[in-house]
């Protein structure tokens, strides 16, 4: 434990770090929200006690229940936040480890909101929750407007801090398992603890580390905030040994500090059982009865406990000994659970979302929800496809053309799927508590591009629901018979409901009886004998139903949609997902003498030495003219930052030009990608680079991205290389330096304009890729090859371990299991995809100076490893035939030798590689 007076501050180095840009979204979990503070709470009387329904009269029970609430008033909080008793037994210490402490500048406040600010500053004193502060800390404040424009709410940024802190491992309660076990409770007490966070004292380390800094100095805090990284963790441990008695205070003497019973204290030697045989959720408690005298014991034992570690409830946010209870953001009855959200009525009629993060935070608030929502999955496909340059696209075309577009395309399908699911959440049914009593029974439905299922139980002849689950499929699942399909959905459901189903009898009603026949059947290969083996350690027996599904909706209660009705709606919002090969995009093409822009950019990093470097190259079309060109080394860059730098080098080189046509390239597929919205960008510090690409990319409406290799790239690599060796950049101005670049320059070869005469050029279209028929003389190289492609890639889809590698690589971890992932974890690091979705081997280079795209080698599934081997040798044999004898009918001396060299040309560029035994 460090003191305050052991601390020779100027003795601590100090790490000063400068603000950057700031979102809300992205410390959200890092910010100590302050309340306005009042210095004491209003005073309860025993009719401040909820218990019942407020407008009937209370019974002997409900009063002698209320009695023995009033004999533990020292432990009621009533309105206000004052300041509570100190808990016993949890101590609040921040471990940096051997980190030096970081002063962040205070950030600037405008003058008409300073008043307000000293104020709250000023409350927070009075009610000795925080203390002026001499610490080497500083974490910044942020003053959050409230919605009338002239309050102000009161924020602590703790991201740095929180980065250098140890986690504490903890295990946090589920709320799915928090709302089981209910189904035989009668009575129900709804529990909010006082000032949560704020009864566990601070050590003097944490003191020291969560000072904050404001225009009016620093302050540290006495009790533990909300925002720093582990107070969740500490709260739930002391509330969890309050309950269940794991430990106890040990002999000690009055004068000694506040103690931590998890470091010093002694295990409990009274052996009761637990209060309430469940878990809170923080400070938010639910007490489950099936009679009045249990309910009663139960709250008297709790009393007994939140008065021995000197927990306070608090009486305004506290129900007791009710028929029904709001319960995180539930309301918990006898009769099952409903879906309660705080701002219902702001979440029905709140608009179509216009960025990526309010629609994120829309299906967020949703998401909690789902096992509500039926098909929540199906619905919200559409909505999770969305990516921030589509809501970029749509406000710029908006902007263009006014309202008119709106609802248009793709945006059709997604704000129909949005409406719905307003709907959805605003007729959300009761859910049953699973009845252990009861059989369980499965309803499976599968669709062409999305399976769902749900636990029902029978009451009175009718099947109510107990909980929905559902999901969208996965590219290699749309080719899967509606059978399989099925088997996808009873495999989902018997995942979320594993516990509550698990040693029990299920009934699975269906419309296929090849459901059943798979359950019984032995030597199954491939797939279905992987799903049977799943299916084995269960025991079910599937009911087909001989009028199909009329006689399953016949006995279903009416908050169950007929299937007939769903299939009618999915056309409506039916995502981009198809089973059939797709043309892949074509690059992009210029016309003859058609003016332009090309940019071009490159990046580069050293691990070792910490640095990189990277370049962009502005190049003028028809002529192929550089209009401008430079490079810049920064230190502490990644690779992909450099890639990312390079493309905003580009916009910074664009800034003063003509608004026309713009065809951006590069090397990198991440970024590429990333911003053509075709993958998510996760990393954080790609993410603010990524958001400031696209703020520029919307001055610049007829764009288009190219990515290429890195041979294609020669001008904008030879600059970053040079960059790179010299750590420094430079803009090239110099005519013979620019004729270099021109002399390297390829793109030429990959934007050539349109000939006459030439078939129009192929676009993305969605039509199958079928045989289709064409004179030879028609059959152009450019589509012989996507098809070409397309195959491999859909022969790739097929070998499971090629789809597992592909999956890890895309970052879709959560559709993997463990070993799946600790085997695609091993290879992921020598494994690329491209832009048309093919897997490639790329070794990591032995040396500094080779070109890892040199040694990439493009995999060929095990399907297609014959007819490989059958063209090479067949290009072989004419080659060897050609050995010995001239080209005929050619004057040349163009002999067999060239051919040779021809043959190793057409193959230079396609190198593969065969899947090695640990991928198999």
């Amino acid at each position: 434990m460090l003191n305050t007076e052991d601390v020779e501050i100027a003795e601590i180095p100090v790490y000063h770090h400068e603000s950057g840009d700031l979102f809300a979204e992205d410390i959200e979990q890092h910010m100590a929200v302050l309340p306005e503070m009042s210095a004491t709470t209003e005073e309860v009387t025993i009719e401040d006690i909820q218990i019942g329904d407020p407008d009937v009269p209370l019974t002997t029970d409900q009063q002698r229940l209320r009695s023995l609430i009033w004999k533990s008033r020292h432990l009621l909080m009533g309105k206000g936040n004052a300041l509570p008793p100190a808990a016993r037994g949890a101590i609040c210490d921040i471990d940096v480890g051997g980190a030096a402490p970081i002063v962040q500048r205070v950030r600037p406040v405008a003058p008409k909101y300073r008043e307000k600010l000293s104020d709250l500053i000023k409350g927070l004193l009075a009610a000795k929750i925080v203390q002026p502060s001499t610490s080497p800390w500083a974490s910044p404040i942020v003053v959050i407007i409230k919605k009338n424009g002239v309050d102000i709410r009161l924020c602590i940024d703790y991201r740095r801090a929180n980065q250098l802190t140890r986690l504490m491992v903890y295990p946090m309660p589920l709320i799915s398992d928090l709302l089981e076990d209910l189904d035989k409770a009668l009575w129900y007490c709804s529990l909010d603890m006082a000032s949560g966070f704020w009864v566990v004292e601070m050590t003097e380390r944490a003191k020291l580390i969560s000072a904050f800094v404001t225009p009016f100095g620093l302050f540290e805090w006495l009790r533990m905030p909300f925002g720093l990284k582990n107070a969740p963790q500490i709260y739930q441990r002391l509330v969890d040994n309050a309950l269940y008695g794991y430990l106890k205070i040990g002999q000690r003497s009055a004068s000694d500090g506040p103690i931590d019973v998890f470091k010093d204290g002694e295990p409990e030697t009274d052996r009761r059982p637990s209060i309430l045989g469940r878990r809170s959720y923080i400070d938010d408690i639910l007490i489950p009865a099936t009679s009045w005298g249990s309910l009663y014991t139960k709250v008297e034992r709790l009393l007994e406990a939140c008065d021995k570690w000197n927990l306070s409830i608090s009486l305004t946010k506290s129900f007791w000994g009710c028929r029904k209870v709001d319960y995180l953001g539930h309301r918990v009855s006898m009769d099952g659970l409903e879906a309660q959200p705080k701002n219902l009525e702001s979440l029905v009629n709140i608009p179509f979302p216009s960025t990526l993060r309010a629609m994120q935070s829309f299906l967020g608030s949703l998401n909690y929800y789902r096992r509500f929502i039926e098909d929540f999955a199906v619905y919200a496909a559409v909505l999770y496809e969305l990516r921030e340059s589509d809501f970029f696209e749509i406000g710029r075309s908006q902007l263009a053309a006014g309202d008119e577009c709106s609802n248009e395309g793709r945006w059709t399908e997604a704000k129909v799927a949005f409406t719905m699911l307003k709907a959805k959440i605003a007729t959300a049914p009761m859910l049953k508590h699973f009845d252990p009593d009861r059989s369980p029974v499965i309803v499976v439905y599968a669709s062409k591009w999305a399976v769902s299922a749900a636990l029902i139980q029978e009451y009175d002849g009718v099947y109510h629901p107990v909980t929905f689950t559902s999901r969208t499929l996965k590219p290699n699942e749309l080719n899967y018979g509606m059978v399989e399909k099925e088997v996808l959905a009873l495999l989902r459901v018997l995942d979320v409901c594993y516990t509550t189903l698990a040693s029990r009898e299920i009934t699975v009603l269906t419309r296929h009886s090849t459901l059943a026949w798979l359950m019984q059947s032995r030597g199954l290969n491939g797939r279905l004998g992987r799903w049977a083996a799943l299916l084995s350690n269960w025991t079910m027996e599937v009911k087909k139903c001989e009028r199909g599904e009329e006689e399953i909706l016949g006995m279903l209660a009416a908050s169950i949609t007929p299937r007939g009705e769903v299939e009618e709606m999915l056309i409506a919002i039916s995502p981009r997902k198809d089973c059939r090969l797709k043309i892949s995009m074509s690059p992009p093409t210029v016309e003859t003498d058609e003016e332009l822009l090309v940019a071009s950019f490159d990046g580069s990093a050293r691990i070792k030495k910490k640095g990189g470097s990277f370049s962009a190259v502005i190049w003028k079309l028809p002529e192929w003219t550089i209009v401008a060109a430079e490079s810049r080394y920064v230190h502490d860059l990644t690779v992909n930052e450099a890639e990312y730098n390079g493309l905003l080098l580009c916009f910074e080189l664009l800034a003063d030009l003509d608004r026309g046509r713009v065809i951006l390239c590069g090397d990198s597929s991440l970024v590429i990608r990333q911003m053509r919205g075709e993958i998510d960008c996760k990393a954080p510090g790609l993410q603010l680079l990524r958001h400031k690409a696209l703020e520029k990319l919307q001055s610049w409406p007829s764009h288009e991205f190219l990515h290429m290799k890195r041979e294609w790239n020669q001008s904008a690599d030879r600059l970053a290389s040079t960059a790179l060796q010299s750590e420094k950049g430079r803009t090239v101005v110099a005519e013979e330096d620019r004729q270099d670049l021109m002399t390297l320059n390829r793109l030429g070869e990959l934007l050539k304009p349109k000939q006459d005469g030439q078939l129009a050029r192929v676009t993305a279209i969605s039509r199958s890729a079928r045989r289709i028929r064409h004179e030879p003389e028609v059959i152009q190289e450019e589509i012989v090859q996507r098809i070409r492609i397309q195959r491999i890639v859909q022969a790739q889809d097929e070998e499971r371990w090629i789809v597992n590698l592909k999956t890890y690589l895309s970052g879709d971890v959560l559709n993997l299991d463990a070993v799946e992932v600790k085997m695609c974890a091993k290879l992921a690091p020598e494994y690329e995809i491209d832009e048309n979705n093919l897997l490639f081997f790329c070794p990591m280079a032995k040396r500094e100076s080779e070109d890892r795209d040199g040694l990439m080698r493009l995999v060929i599934p095990e399907t297609l490893q014959q007819d490989f081997c059958i063209t090479i040798t067949r290009v072989w044999k004419e080659a060897i035939r050609v050995l010995a004898e001239p080209i005929r009918g050619s004057d040349s001396d163009f002999i067999g030798e060239d051919c040779f060299g021809a043959f190793n040309d057409m193959w230079a560029n396609v190198p593969t590689v065969r899947p090695g035994k640990e991928t198999r």
